[in-house]
């Protein structure tokens, strides 16, 4: 909606029609180039991949060369990054954005990542039932919106590890 203001009240922007279609076959490359970033680290940096599957807020998306350029907000939730062979490594991702670039690379820009593997179900376990004591109990309004987050976030934790 922005971008549609924007367009009609620009004076002097001359018009360009955007045409959206099917995905087409961007280079003869088969693999994708897979940058994960986060604040402080960088897990991957234009890594080779064959796939990288997400969680993204319209839904769970894999990503493969030439895929159509997009922009997706992330959830928490699990990255899966096909590397080739059979190997799989899986992050838990705290929420961030994917941007799949008409290059055949895809950069994730997340809060926080940790391996899959990092995480104890009896900590999680632990970790909701106080998020949930706080969300629903009297505190501040900030208190329960802060743990209503981390509800979210151990909810896609234990879905995660059940997976």
């Amino acid at each position: 909606m922005l971008g549609l203001v924007a367009r009609r009240a620009a004076v002097n922007v001359p018009r360009v029609l955007a045409r959206r279609g099917y995905a087409e076959v961007a280079s003869n490359s088969d693999k994708l180039r897979l940058s994960l970033v986060l604040p402080h680290d960088v897990i991957y940096s234009s890594q080779d991949v064959v796939q990288v599957n997400l969680a993204a807020e319209s839904g769970d998306l894999g990503v493969l060369a030439n895929h159509v350029p997009s922009v997706e907000a992330l959830k928490p939730g699990v990255l899966e990054v096909l590397e080739g062979a059979g190997e799989s490594k899986k992050w838990f991702v705290s929420g961030g954005f994917a941007n799949v670039h008409p290059n055949n690379s895809l950069t994730v820009n997340a809060v926080e990542a940790y391996p899959l593997d990092a995480f104890s179900p009896e900590a999680i376990r632990s970790g909701l039932a106080e998020a949930q004591r706080v969300a629903g109990g009297s505190g501040t309004e900030e208190e329960k919106a802060e743990a209503q987050i981390e509800v979210q976030v151990y909810e896609a934790l234990q879905a995660a590890l059940k997976a």
